[in-house]
């Protein structure tokens, strides 16, 4: 299975991009879905979570501007951000975990800079 992320993109302070993020075939027993970003020459961080039982979570730092959401039917994935701040700017990766394994998608880089 291969998650193919996309939807990244240079865009301006307090604009918006939609990240989608589509799995090869079906995946089953998922537990989460998530998005993680790395800035450079940081680590990589948790930016939100979606669990099978519909849990949400957002790091503290994307609260009210971002928000996850799935489609389970075509194991797609999705994070909509608005209000881009320039520390937002960062490869974006997709994530889905399953009782039996993890997936990562190759990320898409989004740059936030006027």
């Amino acid at each position: 299975v291969q998650l193919q992320a996309s939807g990244g993109g240079l865009v301006q302070p307090g604009g918006s991009l939609r990240l989608s993020c589509a799995a090869s075939r079906s995946i089953f027993n998922i537990v989460n879905m998530a998005w993680y970003r790395q800035a450079p020459g940081k680590q990589r961080e948790l930016v939100a979570v979606v669990s099978s039982g519909g849990y949400l979570g957002y790091a503290d730092s994307v609260k009210g501007r971002f928000t996850i959401s799935r489609d389970s039917a075509k194991n797609t994935v999705y994070l909509q951000m608005n209000s881009l701040k320039p520390e937002d700017t960062a490869v974006y990766y997709c994530n889905v975990e399953a009782s039996y394994y993890n997936y990562w998608g190759q990320g898409t880089l989004v740059t936030v800079s006027s």
